[in-house]
């Protein structure tokens, strides 16, 4: 059931009007109805991985109470690691033992030895490595002592299973998400509103934006040998715009839908591709897993405290998982590699932290330089994005290759649903409707919200792509 489907437009209006009509006596009742909800929404993608994802959230819930309850170190220690174990041993059979499998297989025959891996031929739970993540955090947090243990199963996995952010995130924290399950919520109007805007944002961001950027994107990635540079460039261009409409898209409807259940989870995304060097640009992008692999990964490692040596190999030791973490394909580790390289140089110079500030851009040379420290960073990122989007390191590197060695800027014609100016167009009043309201969460709300809502609206009729069937791209990861 996909956010942009006309079975969640059915479901959504059901699943509140019970909420707050029928359900509303009580913190539990609301949370027994969201977690029905919930597993209901997730058996739509596939039943039998319902099974996974509850036995998962028992798991957590029962190892959490084990190691709050245990008097020593060696029993926390055990909950502990059983807990970290299962859950990456899930995460790793289904998603990344082919991958190491295959690889294995690649290298043995490199040395001239004959091999056939076994390999397994089953599907990827949608969601395994948010809803994972977010029970990770969560014992955690628990074994260094930063939070308690849950006693009650429905509010946990409430936090874990909410369908806003089941398949594709926000990936939440016990600290910011279990209180406000924990308590009543009361039917607020303008949180409502709120939600609204944004839920009508991130649908002109999917179905505007993305999707028909990845009608060019996937036209020119899937025949790069007969472009010529500039539809190379463009290519990237789209593909940065797709995954970011795709992404972020998504990202706001489950914040926007949230607000209509009187829940507020954790912001995602914040105009990242304003951004004026690559370390503001983590700190805007994929928000939740920026910080949940500073949190657990980076800070325990030594963060930025340690040696040159500790410095650059917690860098790559951050991004390379943060690459790996999206999918099983080399593509995404160099996708990892090479943000490492972009950021390192800021870390070692100590301006990782220069852009913390907002800006306003006038006449002058300072603003001058804030555009072109924008538009270098965006560039850097579209050739990071390049081998995210290539099926491998040799297409990319072949990608870029033709970029420079092509030498040919005429436009190309493609046999598609739009002419490339046209899209161009569309983009570049996306762009500026997103700069002039930078400081919001969406465009659409404050002054004159009725009139935007409904050009918002017309535009999703009107220059929306329904050709195709077009699921979120994350959900893949």
């Amino acid at each position: 059931m996909f956010f942009n489907s006309l079975a969640f437009a059915i479901f959504l209006p059901i699943v509140f009007f019970l909420y707050w009509f029928v359900f509303n006596k009580t913190k539990s009742t609301q949370n027994a109805l969201l977690i029905v909800a919930s597993y209901y929404f997730y058996s739509c993608w596939d039943w039998r991985f319902l099974f996974l994802l509850v036995f998962s959230t028992f798991l957590d819930y029962f190892t959490g109470i084990q190691i709050e309850k245990s008097d020593s170190d060696k029993r926390r220690k055990f909950w502990f690691w059983l807990s970290i174990i299962v859950n990456l041993g899930f995460l790793g059979i289904f998603k990344y033992y082919n991958f190491f499998a295959s690889s294995f297989a690649e290298m043995i025959t490199a040395f001239g030895f004959k091999t056939s891996p076994f390999l397994l031929n089953v599907i990827l739970p949608v969601g395994i490595s948010f809803y994972t993540f977010h029970g990770l955090s969560y014992v955690i947090d628990i074994y260094y002592k930063r939070i308690k243990a849950e006693y009650n199963f429905v509010d946990y996995s409430l936090f874990v299973s909410y369908f806003p952010l089941l398949v594709a995130g926000p990936i939440e924290r016990a600290t910011h998400l279990l209180p406000e399950i924990k308590v009543k919520r009361e039917f607020d109007l303008e949180k409502a509103k709120e939600g609204v805007c944004q839920i009508v944002w991130g649908l002109v961001k999917k179905i505007v934006i993305a999707d028909t950027c990845a009608v060019y994107a996937n036209a020119i990635f899937d025949h790069y040998t007969s472009m010529n540079s500039f539809s190379l460039i463009m290519g990237a261009v789209y593909f940065a715009f797709q995954i970011y409409g795709d992404f972020s898209g998504y990202s706001d409807i489950a914040l926007g839908v949230s607000k209509l259940f009187g829940l507020d989870l954790l912001r995602n995304f914040n105009y990242p591709y304003f951004s004026r060097d690559i370390a503001e640009f983590w700190r805007r992008w994929h928000i939740s897993l920026s910080s949940w692999f500073r949190d657990y990964l980076y800070i325990p490692l030594g963060g930025s405290k340690g040696g040159l040596w500790m410095k650059i190999r917690n860098t790559f030791i951050i991004f390379i998982v943060s690459g790996f973490w999206h999918g099983a394909n080399w593509t995404y580790i160099v996708w990892g590699f090479i943000n490492a390289v972009y950021f390192l140089p800021l870390l070692l110079s100590n301006s990782n932290r220069n852009n913390i500030d907002s800006f306003v851009l006038k006449w002058n040379l300072d603003s001058i330089k804030v555009v072109f420290s924008i538009l270098t960073t965006f560039l850097l990122t579209c050739v990071a994005w390049i081998f995210f989007r290539a099926r491998t390191i040799t297409d990319a590197v072949l990608y870029l290759k033709r970029i420079f060695t092509n030498r040919e800027f005429a436009s190309q014609y493609l046999d598609n649903e739009r002419y490339n100016y046209e899209l161009l167009l569309m983009v570049g009043i996306f762009v500026l409707v997103e700069w002039n309201n930078r400081t919001k969460v969406e465009p659409i709300s404050g002054n004159r919200s009725i009139l935007k809502m409904a050009l918002a609206i017309l535009a999703i009729i009107a220059f929306g792509t329904y050709s195709d069937y077009k699921e979120f791209i994350y959900f893949q990861f």
